[in-house]
């Protein structure tokens, strides 16, 4: 196994993790967000990952995380009765998201520490390489 695979290891966890993040900000863009109808109403997201688990001694199977897509949430949707509101329908019922505010800042919170852990585990990766380098010196 190559030190060089450690790269591409936390490559791919940094990748995955700039999508949770991505995918959180979107949902609390949204959070807040006035629909007159469930159909039109946004929807949590949050991304899928899985294991890569190729041969380590093998170029040509990765290994690391491998995004297998981002899925709405099926949590229900939250009405509030708001009859003087212009997206109201004829119940006086507006649709909002099924997005939970402290959910997703635990994600972020959680999803920036990986970030950072990942970024340091590829600068001590770094270091290590540079001293096996300078022992032949």
């Amino acid at each position: 196994m190559s030190l060089f695979n450690v790269f591409d290891v936390s490559g791919s966890a940094l990748h995955a993790q700039s999508l949770r993040l991505n995918t959180t900000a979107s949902n609390m863009a949204n959070a807040n967000t006035v629909s007159s109808s469930i159909e039109k109403t946004y929807r949590a997201r949050h991304p899928v990952f899985a294991p890569m688990l190729g041969d380590l001694f093998e170029k040509t199977k990765g290994v690391g995380v491998q995004v297998l897509g981002i899925v709405e949430s099926n949590a229900p949707l939250k009405q509030e009765y708001s009859p003087g509101h212009p997206l109201a329908n004829e119940n006086g019922f507006i649709s909002l998201p099924n997005v939970n505010v402290a959910e997703e800042m635990a994600n972020m919170i959680s999803a920036s520490r990986s970030y950072q852990s990942n970024i340091e585990l590829m600068n001590s990766a770094k270091q290590m390489m540079l001293r096996t380098i300078s022992l032949g010196q």
